[in-house]
């Protein structure tokens, strides 16, 4: 990592190494890299365009809207920052401040120019990535890169707290305390009451102090165990565990994985999703994910480190971790003036098992929607303005949440079937359209011809999936 991020930053994360490859700040402040192969700088972030509502109510002379952001990773720090940046009086309540949440950390070239994010943050730049079938057939993936183009490989704890720096920077209140409940209004544009305990900086272990804070509005970004969800009845979704171990490996090993990452298919690491190896700063982040079988996660995690064999070979595990990941947007995701927003609202895509992006990105729309409909933070908003949020983003990204879905229960469905997806990995033209598709989060236009023989090569290879899982089924029967 960087010499600092900022100067709280650099106190906060002393213990963490830094990695000699990336570039360091000239100061204390956040670095901004110009991506000189790319020959022009990454975009700053948007200006708002302040709409309002003409029925909303303007709000006494001097005070602005006031804005509780529960949960302070990516949704929760881009929607804290959007919304200070607007006017909007916000305060953001994260109960650990040095969260390391069990995730691969990838994310896409886009998010890097449009969350204006420096590279000090960023450990790795993977332009090169494995996918190895469950009969360890191991396919090159990231031959139609550009020489510019990367997917970024972040430490959470890091990234978090980068995006939580610079929305307190920007004017938001950032409170270490753990969110408990919260009174509904007393009548129309009466605030809600949020019930927290505060702590003093050691964390959620140390002795807290109940408080309670007033505001207008509620944005749940406190991931899969959402108290803000469970307090406005969103109901439950499926949800899948991830389990990952940071492994310290020799330099030698590691220089192995400095531009790579590798992603392992089969029943013996997952019944239903993929385990992978990610290189971060000075080790690999090896893990795998489940829904259906959930109690088998250790022995999943044990087969994973099995195939990755004597590449991570006595290699050190420095933490381990387990969360819930989401598998699908709750039923509910707003009710009056209260919303969801990244897990808490379930957007983590199926088959990719992708959630960072979505994350900042519902954040961030969240806060946009909100500073719109009050006019700069001074009108009272309402369900109507949340509500515009929701249908932008829903327009946004609801086919790529649907195509996930369908490649996952086609693909991940059986081991012939995972040897068939693999098989189509290896073509040039579907790496393309799956790297543009991730790195820029837009629909590429393909060709006819092309797609029609990808059509044609999709049918062949889960034909000869079929046809080997019913052989299979013979020899064992």
């Amino acid at each position: 990592m960087a010499a600092s991020l900022s100067s709280t930053a650099a106190g906060r994360h002393a213990a963490l190494p830094s990695y000699a490859g990336l570039r360091r700040s000239a100061d204390a402040s956040p670095t901004v890299v110009l991506l000189s192969n790319v020959g022009r700088s990454r975009p700053r972030l948007p200006q708002l365009v302040v709409r309002a509502s003409k029925s909303s109510p303007k709000l006494p002379s001097g005070r602005r809207l006031r804005v509780a952001v529960v949960g302070g990773g990516p949704a929760g720090g881009a929607a804290a920052e959007t919304l200070a940046r607007g006017g909007v009086e916000t305060v953001l309540i994260e109960r650990k401040l040095d969260n390391c949440k069990p995730c691969g950390g990838a994310i896409p070239l886009c998010m890097v120019g449009e969350f204006d994010l420096p590279l000090d943050i960023i450990d790795r730049r993977v332009t090169k990535m494995k996918m190895i079938s469950p009969s360890n057939v191991a396919v090159d993936i990231g031959r139609t890169l550009k020489p510019h183009e990367y997917i970024g490989m972040v430490r959470r704890e890091v990234l978090d707290s980068y995006l939580r720096e610079r929305a307190e920077k920007n004017g938001a209140t950032v409170i270490n305390g753990l969110f408990l409940r919260m009174d509904k209004p007393a009548g129309p544009g009466q605030p809600y009451v949020l019930h927290y305990t505060r702590y003093g900086g050691g964390g959620a272990g140390a002795t807290g102090v109940p408080s309670t804070l007033e505001v207008d509005v509620v944005i749940g970004a406190d991931g899969a165990n959402s108290r803000v969800a469970k307090a406005i009845g969103a109901g439950d979704y499926e949800y899948a565990i991830a389990f990952q171990e940071r492994v310290k490996i020799s330099d030698e090993k590691m220089e192995y994985y400095k531009d790579l990452a590798e992603m392992y298919v089969g029943a013996d690491v997952s019944s239903d999703f993929y385990a992978w190896v990610f290189p971060k700063c000075d080790h690999v982040a090896v893990g795998t994910g489940t829904v259906i079988d959930k109690g088998d996660i250790k022995r999943f995690q044990a087969a994973t480190r099995l195939r990755a064999g004597n590449k991570i070979e006595g290699g050190r595990t420095i933490r381990v971790e387990a969360h819930p990941i989401p598998e699908h947007p709750r039923p509910r995701r707003v009710l009056d003036r209260v919303t969801l927003v990244g897990d808490a609202a379930g957007y983590v895509t199926k088959c990719s098992g992708e959630g960072i992006y979505f994350a900042a990105k519902s954040g961030r729309m969240c806060a946009e929607a909100i500073v719109e409909g009050s006019e700069g933070g001074t009108r009272m908003v309402d369900e109507s303005d949340l509500r515009h949020y929701l249908d932008k983003f829903d327009k946004t990204y609801w086919p790529t949440y649907k195509v996930l879905d369908v490649l996952q229960k086609v693909f991940y469905r059986s081991n012939p079937a995972r040897e068939a997806f693999v098989e189509m990995c290896a073509d040039e033209y579907v790496q393309k359209m799956t790297f543009d598709s991730y790195l820029y989060k837009r629909v590429v236009p393909g060709s006819p011809l092309e797609d029609l023989k990808l059509a044609v090569k999709t049918i062949g290879s889960l034909i000869r999936a079929n046809a080997l899982r019913m052989e299979m089924n013979n020899l064992t029967g």
